[in-house]
């Protein structure tokens, strides 16, 4: 990537975040929550903890590689090179949701925690800046954030994987919709962020 396809892509990443923020995350939490409320657990939830193991794997798969590579003069290459690189770009990317959440500090679809103010339990929809707290940290979505860096991963470094590569986010996007975790924009800025962080990733040990 070059200088003008990096300034696309966060033009692109940055617009069409905004563009939800305005005109579709109240639509569709809204339509989520009066239309797929009652299923939601049963049909939808599942599918948002296939995220759930990967910090763990990630960090599992930085200490073999290290310990390896301490030991001899052995270099991670091949696959080895590809979980590498999907280790970090998991792990950078967490790092990065986590300040990027403590500096927006949007309200949540719903009310998950201590009363939270929600745009479902008491028509709160914004964003606060440097609020800090549970209930303030809807932007941007570590689910997609998570299994996009490990779908672009997958895309750059193993082609017949493709097909996973996909619909590994896709499930996690499904699934948030339906159970009405976050708000479109939240994924669209958290899949960005992940597949952003996962392409550098590539770039620098790829």
């Amino acid at each position: 990537m070059n200088a003008k396809t990096v300034s696309w892509y966060f033009a692109a990443w940055v617009a069409l975040s905004a563009l939800s923020i305005a005109f579709v995350d109240r639509a569709a939490s809204s339509w989520s929550y009066a239309h797929l409320h009652a299923v939601r657990m049963s049909a939808f939830d599942w599918a948002t903890h296939l995220v759930d193991p990967l910090q763990a794997l990630a960090l599992a798969a930085l200490a073999v590689i290290g310990v390896r590579a301490l030991a001899s003069d052995w270099r991670p290459a091949g696959h080895w090179r590809t979980l590498l690189i999907g280790a970090v770009a998991v792990l950078v990317a967490v790092a990065f949701k986590e300040q990027l959440k403590y500096l927006f500090g949007r309200t949540w679809p719903e009310t998950w925690v201590n009363h939270n103010p929600s745009w479902i339990g008491s028509g709160a929809y914004g964003f606060h800046f440097h609020h800090g707290g549970a209930g303030w940290a809807s932007f941007p979505s570590g689910h997609l954030t998570q299994s996009s860096a490990v779908g672009e991963t997958l895309w750059l470094r193993a082609p017949k994987l493709r097909w996973l590569a996909i619909l590994f986010p896709l499930l996690v996007a499904i699934g948030l919709f339906g159970c009405d975790y976050h708000f479109v924009g939240d994924m669209i800025a958290g899949g960005f962020l992940g597949a952003g962080v996962a392409l550098a990733a590539a770039r620098l040990l790829g």
